[in-house]
């Protein structure tokens, strides 16, 4: 089978491997399509401090069951599933209290075990969910992102009243704008530097003075002049720069809820007393918890639409053009998927 493979950083390329056996347990899944993430690209780049090398990478994809190990019911034959890279033991203590997706023994698919950009991939079959037949392949192939951003909203939780802010209009950020408008229905501001993100922020339910672009705007003014009166409730920084939580503290309002999602290694200066003063609340969030079979729920009834932030369809032997894509032009560039179908 061919495979995109990460020797080292900075060494990638389409190769020939062994076609792997599913183990008692798993499944093999013939991939469909496989989407690019920004974790993928740091990878490449030798910046994941979790990955180890050569690695077949991917954590985001869509295929068919087409073998199945010991112990799985082999009715699952055929059916289309998404995967979610999250594996866990399930007897730290992370895992007892049902918070798996930061298991101390964690492994992630495409990170610390091999993934989905390849012709076939073997996955626990409790990790292969199944998709229904009115959800499009492109559509199921992206579920890992939004369950991301049920976890974080999941992490922070939304109450009927708040105003929520997020930073970046990037991948993570448009599944955060589709889920709290569309799912949650809470007035939400977004903030990029690029028109073109914004754009695709509208379309993801942003309304036209709910996007600001900080690259024309100040955003304290911004949210003043568009009412936002105290600050807004609910914080999420989807990109992940320190200086944005230092804002984040700053502009939020009393008791309001920040999340988190990055992994910068570089420190923020955040000021105590802004945090006591106004009991805030910081909410990390890492991948996603069992939230899969939530956004396929909310797939199926029409809440949201991950077709509105794919933007390119790339055969998967063109991964190193699709990269400089992701890389080079992010105005562009926004999910870009990788297509198996013609292999």
């Amino acid at each position: 089978m061919l495979s995109v493979v990460v020797d080292r950083p900075q060494s990638m390329a389409v190769r020939e491997v062994p076609l792997p056996a599913p183990a008692a347990g798993e499944v093999r899944v013939q991939v469909r399509y496989a989407g690019i993430c920004g974790s993928d690209l740091h990878i490449f780049h030798g910046k994941n401090p979790f990955v180890s090398y050569p690695r077949i990478i991917g954590h985001e994809f869509v295929g068919r069951i087409e073998s199945v190990g010991a112990g799985v019911d082999a009715a699952r034959l055929g059916e289309t599933v998404a995967v979610d890279p999250v594996i866990s033991c399930g007897h730290c203590h992370a895992c007892t209290i049902g918070r798996r997706n930061v298991c101390r023994s964690l492994t992630v698919i495409g990170v610390h075990r091999d993934g989905g950009f390849s012709q076939y991939v073997c996955v626990p079959a409790d990790n292969a969910y199944r998709i229904p037949a009115e959800i499009a392949d492109t559509c199921a192939a992206i579920v890992e992102p939004f369950a991301v951003a049920a976890n974080a909203t999941a992490r922070t939780g939304v109450l009927p009243g708040d105003v929520a802010l997020i930073y970046g209009a990037g991948t993570v950020g448009l599944t955060l704008v589709q889920v709290l408008k569309r799912v949650y229905g809470v007035r939400t501001f977004i903030t990029d530097r690029l028109d073109e993100r914004l754009r695709l922020a509208r379309q993801c339910g942003a309304a036209e003075d709910e996007v600001i672009n900080t690259s024309v705007e100040n955003l304290s003014e911004a949210l003043q002049l568009r009412g936002v009166d105290g600050g807004p409730t609910l914080i999420f920084d989807a990109v992940c720069h320190p200086s944005i939580l230092e804002e984040a503290v700053r502009l939020a309002a009393p008791a309001a809820r920040i999340g988190v999602l990055g992994f910068s290694s570089e420190p923020s200066a955040i000021v105590q007393a802004e945090l006591t003063k106004k009991e805030l609340t910081l909410a990390a969030s890492r991948l996603n918890c069992a939230m899969f079979q939530q956004v396929i729920d909310w797939i199926s009834r029409g809440l949201i639409q991950p077709e509105h932030i794919v933007t390119h369809k790339v055969d998967f032997r063109q991964v190193a053009q699709a990269f400089e894509l992701a890389e080079q032009r992010p105005a562009e560039s926004c999910k870009i998927l990788l297509d198996f179908s013609g292999a």
